[in-house]
């Protein structure tokens, strides 16, 4: 999939949205971890997410990367911080693609998908696994 300028902006416009939306503590979390927004992984990303079907990274709405708060120590003081990656292919993806025509029905299932997965890539940050953050209701 090759997004289009406008759709870029578009997303990139909700994810602002969803952002300015969450609560302060987590609005301030993403002032000390950056979040970055791809069209899809690298074939980096995907190399060390063990992805070997590059066509895969379309389907890939967030990733974590970095040690998580509850697992730092003195002894990752010189380590970089870790990052949040949303992807615009895969958040589309999880909101059913691109529609014939954008509706306010397509927005809200675009801006949940969005709040969902940026939830989950914090959540990896303050320490939750995959099973917690599914008991949760963000997978």
């Amino acid at each position: 999939m090759v997004l289009t300028d406008a759709q870029r902006e578009l997303i990139d416009a909700r994810i602002d949205r969803a952002v300015e939306a969450l609560p302060g503590d987590l609005r301030r979390l993403l002032d000390e971890i950056p979040l970055i927004v791809l069209d899809r992984p690298t074939g980096g990303m995907l190399r060390e997410m063990g992805v070997v079907d590059p066509r895969e990274g379309g389907r890939i709405a967030g990733l974590h990367t970095g040690i998580a708060r509850t697992e730092r120590s003195v002894e990752h003081s010189g380590e970089l911080p870790g990052q949040i990656h949303l992807f615009r292919e895969g958040v589309l993806h999880m909101a059913g693609g691109w529609p014939s025509r954008v509706d306010e029905a397509f927005l809200a299932t675009l801006d949940e998908e969005i709040r969902i997965t940026l939830l989950h890539e914090i959540g990896h940050e303050l320490g939750l696994d995959e099973d917690d953050l599914e008991a949760l209701g963000y997978d």
